[in-house]
Formats: C-alpha cells, structure tokens, sequence
C-alpha cells in the first residue's frame, strides 16, 4: 500500500475513535510520556499544538510548564518546508496560518536553535516498529531531523501501527514510540 493510501486508512480509523476513547488514551500516552526517561532528561521540549485527530499536546505543554521545562513549537515555512521553533510561555499569543495551524508569531516569539532542544515530540500518523512514520504529508519533520542527532519520540495508538511502510532515503525514523500499552524502542526491535 502506498504512503497516502494508509495514510487515508488509519486517518479513518483515528476518526472512529469517540472522544472518550481518546481522552483515556491520550491519559496512557501522557502518563508513558512522563514517565519517560527522555522527559525527565529534557529541559526544553518541542512540540506541536494538537488539532483534530492528533493526540492532545496541550496537557504535554502544561506539565512541561508545571515542571519548569522550556517549551518550543514549530512555524512552519510553507515555501522552503522548513520549521523554525519558537519560545512558548504561557499566556503568549498564536496566530491560525495556513492548514489552520496554530503558531508563535515570530517578531513576538525567541527561536531556538535545533542543537538547543533536548526532546522533539514528532508527531505522525502511521509508525512501523522501526520508527519510520508517515505524516501529514508536508516532509518538515524529515527535513529537520537529518542532522539533530538528541531524543525524538512519537505518540501513537496502536492502531497507528503498521508491519512496514514505504521508506524513502529522506526517512528519518523516531528513536522512540510511545503507545497507550509503553513503550516500544526502534532500535532494540529493528535488531532483535
């Protein structure tokens, strides 16, 4: 099957999900997340503001905030297809820009270098148990990940999980996937 292909399928089955479904699995997820050791290592945190079918960052944000983590999100530069993380500190305005993303406002907002983050939350849509994704089909991620060599992780059900998807030589995998039943290291299954 190919990339948008199983992109539509698990999209249609993230959809299914009700929201009470999803608030308890987002609890599972947040719960691994912040048990992690790449959490709890971390002082500044990239990460996207949730909408729609993706899993809920904003009580990500909060508990980074609570425990005194510095936290960056994405703008993304639609012509190059590159993201720029920005200093989000609560109560600081965003602005809707195209996809009806939320982003920081950059003559409002700090970057901050790629070599300054210690965690980026990636987000996707469908995983192999290698850490390969298929996203929402922009490629920023992949292209910001080719030289960030610190911690990445995903956050997935398991219905995101697919036996393998088509690889491209861009393809940067996450090193590590959290499910609602913990987690499920790349690098430990791909040479097991």
């Amino acid at each position: 099957m190919d990339k948008s292909s199983l992109r539509r399928l698990v999209i249609d089955k993230l959809k299914q999900i009700s929201p009470e479904e999803k608030a308890e699995i987002e609890r599972q997820l947040h719960n691994h997340l912040f048990a992690s050791n790449e959490w709890k290592k971390a002082t500044i945190l990239a990460v996207t503001i949730s909408r729609g079918i993706e899993w809920d960052t904003d009580q990500i944000i909060k508990q980074a905030w609570k425990e005194g983590k510095t936290v960056v999100i994405p703008k993304c530069k639609p012509k190059s297809k590159e993201l720029i993380f920005y200093k989000y500190k609560e109560g600081d305005q965003l602005e809707q820009t195209y996809y009806q993303l939320w982003e920081p406002i950059p003559d409002r907002a700090t970057a901050v270098l790629k070599n300054n983050i210690d965690l980026i939350v990636v987000p996707g849509v469908v995983f192999d148990k290698n850490g390969y994704r298929i996203g929402f089909g922009g490629g920023y991620y992949d292209r910001y990940l080719v030289d960030y060599t610190k911690d990445t992780v995903a956050l997935l059900h398991t219905k995101q999980l697919a036996n393998q998807i088509p690889k491209e030589y861009f393809d940067i995998p996450v090193k590590q996937l959290i499910t609602e039943k913990g987690k499920i290291n790349p690098f430990l299954s791909s040479h097991a």
